[in-house]
Parts: structure tokens; C-alpha cells; sequence
């Protein structure tokens, strides 16, 4: 959980020229809605119109000195040329990072990465970026720990996204572990967005369509959602779909970018944190409901995932009960 959430938690997005403007708005949007708890500033490296990928450009109401201020500071989107395309940080931009506190919390959406990676922030750590700068991503930044399958990737203080809605998955992310579930769905409500998405960005890469009578895993995945705590294997699975074992993985992980067994876990994983954040239930009780089996599975889990125990967990995202006598 970051830190100085008390008041309200300052967050400057830096707009570099030619900006994403989607990219560039997601902040504002989700910590928007999260009741006054951030108070966001969008920033250029002057008081100069920033031009837009989208044909126009905007004014900004902060310069770089809202970096300073700033408790988290996130770079959406850019074509910007030297972190594009060479593998450098134009000096400029070198200058308004360097204001960021060293407590700050970093984080990109899309090809925000680039500039980061200009900034030497990733190197040797894991991040992601858009599907489709992959390649060059890798090439100008080899030290780079660069996993395109996902969605987001939270590395403590440096996180970064996949491209344009996984700004919204991360934010989102961001705003669940600073303010718990309860905040973060109603943001994503407000928003008209799901508060969680399954799988990575490999189900959106463009690929061949598949043939025409192809069956989908979709029917089955919602079936599976209902029977976590049950006894679901992959041959459950794939009879439930009609299919062969062999067919039905190699479609499930074309669909979801996840093998049946991962994503399995990764849904159970997420109903014990929905349980442990929203119920009272004795943490054996919510392994058995989720479908792990036992508190000591849960652990470990938990411990693998994310580095706590589910009574950690439970204390640190589980809203406090409000005094109804106040």
C-alpha cells in the first residue's frame, strides 16, 4: 500500500509529445471516482500546447513542477522520438524526471514503457507494454524483463501496462491495493468497466480467425466459475466443452492466453482475496470455498503471488468497520 494516503494522494501523469490521448485520461477517470482519496494533475514539460496522436493538441494546467509534489507519477502513451526509436531520454524530458521524489511510485500505460526504459527505471525488472512495440521494445532495451503476455506488471514501485484499456486494468489494480476492493469496484462501476479482467494481452494479438463452426471455451470458463470450490480437473473441463483434452487446451490458451490449469488457479486465487476482503470466514473455510483445499495451500499461494499471509492480506485490503455511533 503506498504511503501518505491519509490526505489526498497526489498523482501527476506526464504528457510527452505526441501523447495517447486515451492513454493520457485514464488516470483522471478511475482515481476520479474514487471519492476524493487523489487529487490528479496532468503535466508537460512546460506550459506549452502538447500535441495528441488524435489530431489536437492540449493545454495543461501543470508544468513539470507538479513531478515534485507527486506521490505517484504515471507516463501514458507517447510517440515521442529519442525513448521510441534510439533508446535515449531527450534531455528535457532527463530534467522533469529527475524531479520525481525517490519515494514516488512509477507507473506507464502502453508505450509509456519506452520512456521509462530511456530512464534505465526498468532495467533488470519486469514490465510490459503494448503487444505490438514488442519487438522493438526488446531491441532498444535488452536489459529489460519484458513479458508481453499480461496485461499489467506490478513490480513494487514500477508498474507498467499493455496498451490503451490495460492503463484502466492497472489503475484499477493501483486503487485495489491503496483503497481494497470495495473502492476500486465502485470505480470501475462508475466507470462502466470491469473491475478485473482474466487473461493477458495475448487474446488480443491479431491472429487468423478461426474456422467458422469453431467452438469457443467461453461457455465452459463461466461453468467453471460457479463451481470453484468443486473438484474441476482439465478432463472435467474439456468434456464439459466437447472436447478432446489436446483441443480443448490448445483453444483455451488461444482465447485466454492462459493454460487451463493457470487460469484455474488464477480464479480461485481471486474468489479466497474477494473472500478474505468481504467476509469473516475463518481462512480454511475460505480455501475450501475458493477450491484450494487448505489453509496451508492458501498460504502458499498467497505467499507465492503476492508475498503475505492471508491474515496479512486480510488486515491490509479488508475495509474497516465503520462506528456507526460517529
Amino acid at each position: 500500500m503506498c504511503k501518505n494516503l491519509a490526505m489526498r494522494h497526489v498523482v501527476a501523469v506526464l504528457a510527452l509529445s505526441e501523447v495517447i490521448g486515451y492513454d493520457m485520461t485514464i488516470p483522471s477517470m478511475v482515481f476520479g471516482a474514487a471519492e476524493d482519496k487523489y487529487d490528479v494533475r496532468i503535466c508537460g514539460l512546460d506550459k506549452k500546447p502538447v500535441r495528441s496522436t488524435g489530431g489536437y493538441s492540449l493545454l495543461l494546467d501543470h508544468g513539470p513542477e507538479a513531478l515534485a509534489d507527486a506521490d505517484t507519477v504515471i507516463v501514458p502513451g507517447t510517440r515521442i522520438h529519442g525513448p521510441r526509436h534510439e533508446g535515449t531520454l531527450p534531455d528535457d524530458v532527463a530534467e522533469a524526471m529527475a524531479l520525481i521524489r525517490p519515494d514516488a511510485r512509477v507507473m506507464s500505460i502502453c508505450t509509456g514503457a519506452f520512456v521509462l526504459g530511456a530512464a534505465g527505471l526498468l532495467d533488470n525488472r519486469p514490465a510490459t507494454t503494448h503487444w505490438s512495440h514488442v519487438a522493438e521494445f526488446r531491441k532498444l532495451y535488452p536489459k529489460v524483463l519484458l513479458d508481453e503476455d499480461v496485461l499489467f506488471v506490478d513490480d513494487g514501485d514500477i508498474l507498467t501496462s499493455a496498451g490503451l484499456a490495460a492503463g484502466v486494468d492497472l489503475c484499477l489494480h493501483v486503487l485495489r491495493q491503496d483503497h481494497g476492493s470495495d473502492v476500486a469496484n465502485h470505480a470501475a462501476r462508475y466507470c462502466v468497466v470491469p473491475s478485473w479482467r482474466e487473461g493477458g494481452q495475448r487474446q488480443f494479438i491479431e491472429q487468423p480467425l478461426p474456422e467458422i463452426g469453431v467452438a469457443s471455451t467461453a461457455a465452459t470458463r463461466a461453468w467453471v466459475l460457479e463451481r470453484l470450490a468443486d473438484g474441476l480437473d482439465l478432463d472435467g473441463m474439456a468434456a464439459h466443452a466437447g472436447m478432446s483434452v489436446r483441443t480443448f487446451s490448445r483453444r483455451f490458451r488461444a482465447e485466454t492466453g492462459l493454460s487451463p490449469g493457470r487460469w484455474l488457479l488464477r480464479q480461485r486465487l481471486e474468489h479466497a482475496r474477494r473472500l478474505l476482503e468481504t467476509t469473516d470466514l475463518p481462512v480454511d473455510r475460505v480455501a475450501e470455498d475458493a477450491g484450494l483445499g487448505s489453509a496451508t495451500s492458501l498460504r502458499q499461494h498467497l505467499r507465492t503471488s503476492l508475498g503475505v499471509s492471508p491474515l496479512t492480506y486480510r488486515k491490509a485490503f479488508k475495509p474497516p468497520v465503520q462506528d456507526s455511533q460517529r
